[in-house]
C-alpha cells in the first residue's frame, strides 16, 4: 500500500530550541508524522487482517439468513474499499498534522467533532455511530492522560506556544476516532458492519497508543523540546479539565459504551454545549475576558473548597444566606437556585481575597446546567411544592458531584442520577395524607441532610443513599403491594357481583316480558330467586347445570300465574306445582331464608294457587283487600333486598357503557393510560389529591386508583375519567425520570431564550 504519510526528517537541535523558526518546526512536526504515520499504518493493517474472521464469526450466528448476508455482503464491500480507507484515514492524519503548526488558534469548541456542530438530533444509526466513537475516544483520553498531556506541552512549543490540547491535537485518540470515521464513509456498508470495526480499531488501533505517544515523546524530547518535562496530567487528567463538556462528559476509565452513555443524553450535551458557547457569543469566559481584573479563572479545587463552605453554612442553617438561602416558611427559595453563581464568585473572593471576573468554560456551562436543574425542580408540577423545596436543597451537593465528575450528565446509570430520578419518583406519590406518619418525608430529609452535612468528594456517597433509600422503596414497596391486591381483590368481588346481578335481572326481566305478575310472584321473583341466581353465577357460573334448572323455574313459575279457563289448564297447573314448591324449598334455604320464613311463603303460595284451582282456602279468614295486597310482601325479609323492579324493561337496566366521542384527545390519553401512572385529582371543593393507577378491571373497564400506602382513592369509567381530563380537573403526572425532563426543558428554554436574539441578528 502506498504510504500516506512523508518519511521523516530529524535533525540534531540545539538544548534550546528556537521554537518560532519555520524550518525546524516544520522538521519537528515532519519527525512526528513520520512516527504517526508508520505507527498508525502497522495498527491499521492488523486491524483490517482480523475485519473478516470477526464478521464470520458474527455471520455464523446470525439469528436469520438476512442478518447473515448483511454480514457477508460486508465482508466483501470491507475487502474492495479496505485500501481507500486506509489512504483516507492516514492522509487525514497527515494533513492534519502538518497544518498544525500554519492553523490559527482556536478555541477546543471550534476542532471538535462535527456533529458538535448539529443542534438537531440525528438519526438513531447516527447516534449509534456517535456514541461509539464519543466513547472510545474518551476511553483512551482518560487512559493515556499522562503520555497525551506531555506530547500535546511540547506541540505547543513547537507550535509558537499556542496551547495544544486533546480537542486540537490530530493524534489525540478523539481526533483519530473522528479522522476514522469520516474515513469509513468509503464503505457502504450496513451499521452493524461499521460498529464492529470500531470495535476492532479500539482494539487493535486507539488500545496500541502509548507506543505511538512514547517514541513521539522521546524523539522530540531528545531533539530539545522540553526535555525535563515532568509528565504528570493536572487533577481530574488532562482531557477532563480542558475538554469540551460533552467529551468530557462521558470520559470514564476502562468503560465500555454501553456501561458509560445513552445516545440521547450524549445527543441533548452536545446540543447544550452549543447552545451555552452561542449564548456567550461564541467565545469562553477564559479567552474572552482574559484581560479583566480578578486574575485566572478557579480551579476546579478552589470551586470545590468554595462550594463546600456554602454546603455547610446552608446545613447549618447560618447564613449570610438567610434573605435569599431560605424563605420566610423555612424552605429552599427559588432566588437561592439562580444566585448560587453570584453567591460562588463571592464566596471564592473572601477565599482568593479578591473577586474573579470569571470562572473557565467548562465550570460556567456546569454551574448553569446544574442552577437550571434546580430551576426545573422547582417548575415541576410533578413534584408536590414540600417536595420541591426539600429537593432543592441538594443543588450545592449536585453541583460538587457534577465538577467533580463531568459524566454526570452522560451517564443514566451515574450513582448521584440515580438517586435524584429516585428521590423525585418517590416524591410524586407523595402527600400529607398517605404520609401521615412522615415515614417518607423523614427518610427523604434525612438522605438530604446527610448529603448537606457529609458530602465532600467521596461521589461513593452517592451509590450509599442510593442503596438504602432502595431498600426503604422495597419495603414499603411490598406493604403497599398487599393493601393494593386487597383493594384489587374487593374491587373485583363487587364488580362480579354487580354483574351477576344485573345478569339475574336481565334474565327475569326478558322471561316477564311485559306481563303483570301477582305481587306475590312478582316479589319472589325480584328478591328472593333473583339473589339465588346470583348466587349460583358466582358459585357455579352460568354454565352450571344448577343456573339453569334456577331459569327453568322462572319459566314454570311466570306459567303457573296464566289464566286457568278449562279442566286441562287446570291439571297442567296441579303437575306444575310440586316441583315448583320444591325449587321454591332449596332456592330459598340457598339465600338464608329461614325456615319458619320458607313455611309461610309457601302457605301464601298454596293459598293463592287454591284460589285459582277454585279450591276452599286451607286457613279461611275474613282478610280485607287491603291486607290481601299486603301480606305476601311481608313474608319475604327485608334484607333479601329487590333487583327487579316490578314492571321493569330490559333497556331499563343500567347500561355498562356510554357513548364518548373516541377521537377525543383526553379519550386516547385514558386508553393509553397503564398501571403505575400517577395522576393528580383537582375535584371542586376537595382537596388535591395524587393517585397511582392500580388495576384495570377487566369486567367493566373502571379505573382503580391507589394512594402511595396501597389505599384506594377513588375508581371510574373510562369516560368518567376522559370527562375529569377535559375539564381540567384530572392531570396525568409525567412518567419519565427527572432527569430526561429536566434536560428536555432546559434545552427548550436556551432553544426559545436565543431565538429572539438570533432573530434580530438575522434582521
Amino acid at each position: 500500500m502506498t504510504d500516506a504519510f512523508e518519511p521523516p526528517k530529524i535533525v540534531p537541535l540545539a538544548s534550546r530550541l528556537d521554537a518560532t523558526t519555520g524550518e525546524r518546526v516544520g522538521e519537528l512536526l515532519n519527525a512526528v508524522r513520520g512516527i504517526a504515520g508508520k505507527r498508525l499504518q502497522q495498527c491499521l493493517g492488523n486491524l483490517f487482517e482480523h475485519v473478516d474472521d470477526a464478521l464470520f464469526d458474527i455471520a455464523e450466528k446470525a439469528e436469520n439468513n438476512a442478518t447473515q448476508t448483511h454480514y457477508f455482503d460486508g465482508m466483501r464491500e470491507v475487502r474492495k474499499r479496505r485500501p481507500a480507507v486506509e489512504r483516507s484515514f492516514l492522509a487525514m492524519v497527515n494533513r492534519e498534522l502538518g497544518a498544525l503548526a500554519g492553523r490559527a488558534a482556536t478555541t477546543p469548541a471550534a476542532s471538535a467533532a462535527p456533529a458538535m456542530a448539529e443542534l438537531s438530533l440525528v438519526a438513531d444509526a447516527e447516534l449509534e455511530e456517535s456514541l461509539a466513537i464519543t466513547s472510545m475516544g474518551s476511553k483512551h483520553e482518560s487512559r493515556l492522560a499522562r503520555d497525551l498531556f506531555a506530547i500535546n506541552q511540547r506541540l505547543s512549543v513547537i507550535c509558537g506556544g499556542r496551547k495544544i490540547e486533546d480537542a486540537s491535537n490530530p493524534i489525540a485518540p478523539s481526533a483519530l476516532s473522528q479522522a476514522f470515521r469520516l474515513a469509513l464513509k468509503e464503505l457502504a456498508a450496513d451499521m452493524r458492519v461499521k460498529l464492529l470495526i470500531y470495535k476492532l480499531f479500539d482494539r487493535y488501533v486507539l488500545s496500541t497508543l502509548e507506543e505511538l505517544y512514547a517514541e513521539a515523546n522521546e524523539t522530540l524530547a531528545r531533539a530539545g523540546v522540553l526535555p525535563q518535562l515532568r509528565v504528570a496530567a493536572p487533577r481530574g487528567g488532562g482531557a477532563s479539565r480542558t475538554a469540551a463538556p460533552t467529551t468530557s462528559a462521558t470520559a470514564t476509565t476502562g468503560a465500555s459504551a454501553d456501561e458509560v452513555t445513552d445516545p440521547a443524553a450524549v445527543e441533548l450535551l452536545q446540543t447544550l454545549h452549543n447552545l451555552f458557547v452561542a449564548r456567550r457569543g461564541g467565545e469562553t469566559p477564559a479567552t474572552a475576558r482574559a484581560g479583566n481584573a480578578g486574575g485566572p479563572p478557579p480551579s476546579a479545587n478552589e470551586l470545590l473548597g468554595a462550594l463546600s463552605v456554602l454546603q455547610t453554612q446552608l446545613a447549618a442553617g447560618s447564613v449570610q444566606q438567610s434573605p435569599s438561602m431560605v424563605d420566610g416558611t423555612g424552605n429552599f427559595d427559588r432566588e437561592a437556585v439562580s444566585q448560587l453563581k453570584e453567591q460562588l464568585l463571592g464566596q471564592l473572593g473572601a477565599l482568593r481575597g479578591a473577586r474573579p471576573s470569571h470562572v473557565a468554560g467548562i465550570d460556567e456551562d456546569t454551574i448553569d446546567l446544574v442552577g437550571m436543574l434546580f430551576e426545573f425542580i422547582l417548575d415541576d408540577h410533578t413534584l408536590p411544592p414540600e417536595m420541591q423545596a426539600l429537593l432543592a436543597r441538594l443543588q450545592i451537593p449536585y453541583l460538587k458531584a457534577a465538577i467533580l465528575d463531568r459524566k454526570l450528565f452522560a451517564h443514566r446509570q451515574h450513582p448521584a442520577r440515580r438517586l435524584l430520578d429516585a428521590l423525585a419518583e418517590q416524591a410524586k406519590g407523595w402527600s400529607p395524607e398517605s404520609d401521615r406518619d412522615n415515614r417518607l418525608h423523614d427518610k427523604m430529609k434525612g438522605i438530604v441532610d446527610q448529603l448537606l452535612h457529609e458530602f465532600d468528594d467521596d461521589l461513593g456517597i452517592f451509590e450509599r443513599l442510593l442503596l438504602d433509600l432502595q431498600q426503604f422503596i422495597e419495603t414499603n414497596r411490598r406493604r403497599s403491594e398487599l393493601a393494593e391486591q386487597r383493594v384489587a381483590e374487593s374491587t373485583r368481588g363487587r364488580e362480579k357481583l354487580e354483574q351477576a346481578r344485573r345478569r339475574a335481572a336481565r334474565e327475569i326481566v326478558e322471561r316477564i316480558d311485559g306481563r303483570k305478575l301477582p305481587p306475590l310472584v312478582h316479589e319472589v321473583l325480584a328478591r328472593a330467586w333473583a339473589n339465588h341466581l346470583v348466587l349460583l353465577l358466582l358459585r357455579q357460573g352460568e354454565e352450571s347445570g344448577e343456573f339453569r334448572d334456577a331459569l327453568r323455574f322462572v319459566d314454570d313459575f311466570i306459567a303457573s300465574t296464566r289464566p286457568m279457563p278449562d279442566a286441562a289448564s287446570r291439571q297442567q297447573l296441579r303437575q306444575l306445582l310440586p316441583g315448583i314448591e320444591r325449587a321454591l324449598r332449596q332456592g330459598l334455604a340457598n339465600v338464608a331464608f329461614q325456615p319458619q320464613d320458607i313455611e309461610r311463603l309457601l302457605a301464601q303460595l298454596r293459598d293463592w294457587y287454591g284460589q285459582q284451582l277454585g279450591e276452599p282456602a286451607r286457613h279461611p279468614a275474613p282478610v280485607t283487600p287491603a291486607v290481601a295486597e299486603a301480606a305476601p310482601v311481608a313474608a319475604i325479609p327485608e334484607s333479601i333486598q329487590p333487583i327487579v323492579e316490578q314492571h321493569a324493561e330490559p333497556e331499563e337496566l343500567p347500561e355498562e357503557s356510554v357513548p364518548v366521542d373516541t377521537d377525543s384527545s383526553e379519550w386516547k390519553q385514558v386508553e393509553a393510560l397503564q398501571p403505575g401512572v400517577w395522576l393528580e385529582f383537582q375535584l371542586p371543593d376537595e382537596p388535591m389529591v395524587r393517585a397511582k393507577l392500580s388495576w384495570i378491571s377487566p369486567m367493566s373497564g373502571r379505573y382503580l386508583f391507589v394512594n402511595r400506602r396501597g389505599l384506594k382513592v377513588a375508581d371510574y369509567s373510562p369516560q368518567e375519567l376522559a370527562v375529569l381530563l377535559a375539564s381540567g380537573h384530572a392531570q396525568v403526572l409525567a412518567t419519565n425520570a427527572l432527569f430526561d425532563r429536566a434536560m428536555s426543558a432546559i434545552v427548550s428554554r436556551l432553544r426559545q431564550s436565543d431565538a429572539p436574539s438570533n432573530g434580530t441578528d438575522a434582521g
